[in-house]
């Protein structure tokens, strides 16, 4: 799989805000936080799905990864997406392995999967 996604008993708000402290926990910040829906209910098309990306970076993380390979910009800076589906609140991201995979480099993959293994806490923490 590409991506890592988990149901939460939380509501949108909630579940951004605890995601939010969970990342601060990490050394993560939020840089921009994107509600989908309302953007493109603002364009005028038809969407009603709860949807909000929000984009997070660990500022020493994305230092080490960019100076092993500035080709990783592209995959910067992570994306956590929050949204609701038949009811239910989910939280998930594409994972930085499967990203950093093409690449190709082993010295990134060791750095994609330590970053990944924190950032799948940090949403697992909002399961509880």
């Amino acid at each position: 799989m590409f991506h890592y996604t988990v149901d939460v008993s939380t509501g949108m708000n909630e579940t951004i805000e605890r995601l939010e402290e969970s990342l601060k926990q990490e050394g993560f910040g939020v840089l921009w936080q994107f509600s989908v829906t309302e953007k493109l209910q603002e364009k005028g098309l038809d969407f009603s799905t709860p949807m909000v990306i929000l984009e997070v970076c660990n500022p020493q993380e994305a230092a080490r990864v960019l100076n092993e390979n500035l080709l990783v910009g592209y995959f910067l800076p992570c994306k956590l997406v929050v949204y609701q589906e038949n009811g239910t609140t989910k939280i998930g991201m594409p994972k930085p392995t499967m990203l950093v995979g093409m690449v190709n480099e082993p010295a990134l993959k060791e750095i994609a999967e330590d970053i990944e293994k924190r950032l799948v806490a940090c949403i697992d923490q909002c399961r509880q």
